[in-house]
């Protein structure tokens, strides 16, 4: 918006496919909305439980400007248990959402014009967040034929003499892909080769459908330049509740915690007091949420095989699909407007996600089975292709 009080470098509308649908979506009754990653399931009773009964205890205040040390002791012996690596409290910081802690992770390690890697087809804030802390957003596309992955080659030739470093996140939002352990493998040579820091956002690190997640601190080698972000959003179904932390080199913490004083000062109290109880009943919670989530993705895998004009790869992670549309030779966008105004079901179009998103929508698998049979049928009975 253009005006003499907004900010310059606000004049320029910097608006996403993703949020235009939601305009048009207003528009329409009766719409099913498979487009945002809000899982439709509330917060486990337990957790909401523990919560109230912290808050009546006085867990109102605001806690250690890192976060409450309880958390904290239980996110380093989730680790130990889950990936069998010891973190060290000082490398451990709880943030008021991994959104947050990716914020002040990229504002911590940026000057004006560094350059950091995104692969494509990425979560959409990517870009913006790194130019808010006076970065350039670099695309390396990945691609359906490689199921994804990112290719060493590709992932190369992008790195210049002002590159600084790279955005992984895997289980991937759109694609759903979840990163093997030769992708890994790459990402370790080149960040080692280039001198370069990795952030890797593993928020979706329970929703792996085949294989065991690997997370890149279990690559030793890379410890003194990764940065993990993790969130409760997904893996407890608490998007509200804005908690995440930071795992990271205790001086990049120590930053991030410095910057934070000057944000939002600490993450909700009652929140990190929920988280505790999550994970500390991690086993209990987790497996009936993956296990439905799960359930979804492969129903609407096997509706979509029905439609002649989509495709998608099998679901490996996440509970989004990214469904090939390019049979029917039009753009992302048309094909996102064309089946919310003809099958009044919302979709995300595929550009919002990169350049290579080009020919795909991503869909939300966050509503029941039966809806997503009737989302699907209305689907199947628009004429593309």
């Amino acid at each position: 918006m253009k005006h003499k009080y907004i900010s310059k470098k606000y004049w320029k509308d910097m608006s996403t496919p993703m949020g235009a649908v939601d305009e048009l979506a207003k528009m329409y009754d009766d719409v099913i909305n498979l487009s945002l990653g809000d899982p439709d399931m509330t917060t486990p009773g337990p957790i909401i439980d523990y919560a109230f009964e912290q808050a009546h205890l006085g867990h109102t205040k605001y806690t250690d400007f890192r976060g409450d040390p309880e958390l904290r002791l239980a996110i380093a012996d989730d680790y130990k248990e889950s990936f069998g690596v010891s973190i060290d409290d000082k490398e451990i910081m709880v943030t008021a959402s991994a959104c947050l802690g990716m914020y002040l992770s990229l504002e911590a390690i940026l000057d004006p014009g560094d350059e950091v890697l995104i692969h494509a087809p990425y979560f959409t804030p990517y870009p913006q967040q790194i130019q808010l802390a006076g970065g350039v957003p670099v695309e390396v596309a990945t691609y359906e034929e490689n199921d994804f992955q990112l290719v060493l080659e590709d992932l190369e030739a992008a790195v210049t003499e002002r590159t600084k470093a790279m955005i992984i996140n895997s289980p991937n939002n759109p694609s759903g892909t979840v990163f093997n352990i030769d992708t890994l493998k790459v990402i370790s040579e080149i960040a080692r080769k280039y001198d370069l820091l990795i952030i890797s956002d593993e928020i979706y690190g329970a929703y792996t459908f085949k294989d065991k997640f690997v997370s890149l601190i279990e690559f030793e080698e890379i410890r003194d330049r990764l940065i993990i972000l993790n969130s409760f959003s997904k893996d407890y179904t608490m998007t509200g509740w804005r908690v995440g932390n930071i795992i990271g080199p205790d001086y990049i913490v120590e930053t991030c915690q410095m910057i934070n004083e000057n944000v939002v000062f600490t993450a909700p109290s009652i929140s990190q007091r929920a988280a505790i109880y999550a994970l500390k009943h991690k086993r209990e919670l987790q497996p009936e949420m993956v296990s439905l989530y799960k359930s979804r993705v492969l129903k609407a895998y096997d509706l979509i095989q029905n439609i002649p004009w989509m495709s998608v790869l099998e679901p490996k992670g996440t509970f989004y699909l990214f469904i090939n549309i390019k049979k029917t030779g039009k753009t992302s966008e048309e094909v996102s407007k064309i089946i919310l105004e003809e099958a009044k079901v919302l979709t995300i179009p595929g550009n919002a996600f990169g350049k290579c998103g080009e020919g795909y929508v991503r869909i939300a698998c966050t509503v029941d089975e039966n809806t997503l049979e009737k989302a699907f049928k209305r689907i199947s009975q628009i004429k593309l292709g």
